[in-house]
């Protein structure tokens, strides 16, 4: 049994491939594994009690441990949350990061070229 760390960051109601993230998260738990769904930047706003996500609505009670990013729900102004946990960053990071845990998310960064001189 692995552990996975999905981080998502998109909003769910800009983005379709918001569910195919979702998907995966509910494959992985169904299949036996141990997933935490973390939600930051624009990905908090299913994470309202008012918000229209099935999607992510459908997740709760099947495993999948899903926090939200507390700086992000300041920043749009998210006070109450409807099923999920709220979680600050740093604290985050040391507490769902675990030796052997499986990262994923949805943004990857990279460098750019130098120029050649």
């Amino acid at each position: 049994m692995a552990e996975y760390l999905l981080i998502e960051s998109r909003d769910p109601f800009e983005s379709n491939d918001v569910g195919y993230y979702y998907e995966l998260a509910r494959g992985l738990v169904d299949a036996g594994n141990h997933v935490t769904l973390f939600l930051v930047q624009n990905a908090v706003l299913a994470a309202r009690p008012s918000a229209q996500a099935p999607q992510l609505r459908a997740l709760v009670g099947t495993g999948i441990k899903i926090l939200a990013e507390d700086f992000a729900l300041k920043e749009r102004g998210i006070t109450k949350l409807a099923t999920v946990s709220r979680s600050r960053q740093s604290r985050s990071w040391s507490t769902i990061w675990k030796p052997g845990t499986r990262p994923s998310g949805t943004r990857r960064r990279t460098c750019p070229k130098r120029p050649s001189p």
